[in-house]
């Protein structure tokens, strides 16, 4: 069985993070610089919650509102479950979908371990399925 620490250890922990009074405008920059889809926001080492681009769609632009005006902390998802690195991927799995959420923060001892998205979720799942095949067609060819 697969766990959280088995993609934290292949992708690394380094979460990109922001201040709370960082404009969305930034955030999103900050996004496209590091080709990721969320923002740890944080401060003095605290973490406070994430900004997604789908918050930025749906509590920015379908609000009407000004990404140049607008502050990470106005925007930002604080309510995330919190997952530890011994967590089993499935166990992800099943509080992204029943969550209907993409990330998940990584916590060990209230310390910000890291973050994982679906897409880590379903390529550790897929990277397992190939082991399990591979095995498999060793111990039928052996």
């Amino acid at each position: 069985m697969n766990h959280v620490k088995d993609i934290l250890a292949r992708k690394g922990s380094n979460a990109i993070s922001v201040l709370p009074d960082t404009t969305v405008l930034d955030a999103l920059k900050v996004m496209a610089e590091n080709n990721i889809g969320s923002v740890m926001v944080m401060q003095d080492g605290k973490y406070l919650g994430i900004v997604t681009e789908r918050d930025y769609s749906r509590k920015v632009i379908l609000k009407g509102k000004n990404s140049t005006d607008t502050h990470v902390s106005e925007i930002m998802s604080s309510e995330l479950p919190h997952i530890k690195p011994d967590d089993t991927i499935e166990h992800c799995m099943e509080l992204m979908t029943n969550s209907n959420i993409r990330y998940l923060p990584v916590f060990k001892n209230d310390h910000l371990e890291g973050i994982i998205s679906i897409t880590d979720v379903v390529k550790e799942t897929i990277l397992k399925q190939q082991q399990t095949i591979r095995h498999l067609d060793s111990y039928i060819n052996s």
